[in-house]
C-alpha cells in the first residue's frame, strides 16, 4: 500500500504487536500438544529452569526459528503479519527478502531484546517504523492490499 505520493505505508508499534501475538498464540497452538504428547501433563506442573531436553529445544527453539524464517523468505510475512496486512521486504527495494536478510533479521531480534526491548520500541519512534532489528537486517515492515 501507497500513501498519496506512491511512499510506502510502514506499520507502525502496536499493528506489529497484534501480528506477534497472533504468531506467538500460533506457535503455541502447534508446540502444546506436541508436549503434551511427548512429556504428559506433568510436564506443566514440574518447576524446571531450562529446557527439559532434545524435544524441547526442538519445539521451543529451532521448530519457530525455522517457521519464521521460512515464512518471511516465502510468504514475506508470518501469519500474525498476513493477518494485520504488513509485509516485511528489503527496505532498499521493497522486494522480497533474501535468505540472508531473513536469517539475520530473525537473530537480530536478540539485539532488539536486550537492551530492556528498546529494539522494539524503537519502532515506536522511528520514521520508518523500523526496530532495531529491521536496521540491522536491511528490512522494513510496510502495509499491503488484502489481495496481494
Amino acid at each position: 500500500m501507497s500513501d498519496e505520493q506512491g511512499k510506502p505505508v510502514y506499520v507502525g508499534f502496536w499493528k506489529r504487536v497484534a501480528a506477534s501475538l497472533i504468531d506467538n498464540l500460533a506457535v503455541f497452538a502447534v508446540i502444546l500438544p506436541v508436549l503434551v504428547a511427548v512429556h504428559g501433563t506433568s510436564y506443566f506442573s514440574k518447576a524446571k529452569g531450562g529446557l527439559a531436553g532434545p524435544v524441547d529445544f526442538l519445539l521451543q527453539v529451532v521448530f519457530p526459528a525455522v517457521a519464521v524464517i521460512l515464512f518471511w523468505k516465502f510468504r514475506g510475512a508470518t501469519p500474525g503479519k498476513m493477518l494485520v496486512s504488513a509485509r516485511v521486504v528489503d527496505a532498499k527495494t521493497l522486494g522480497p527478502l533474501s535468505s540472508g536478510q531473513a536469517i539475520g533479521r530473525y537473530f537480530a531480534y536478540f539485539v532488539s531484546i536486550l537492551p530492556l526491548m528498546l529494539g522494539f520500541l524503537w519502532v515506536a519512534f522511528d520514521k520508518r517504523k523500523q526496530g532495531f532489528h529491521d536496521k540491522l537486517a536491511g528490512t522494513v515492515v510496510i502495509e499491503v492490499e488484502d489481495d496481494e
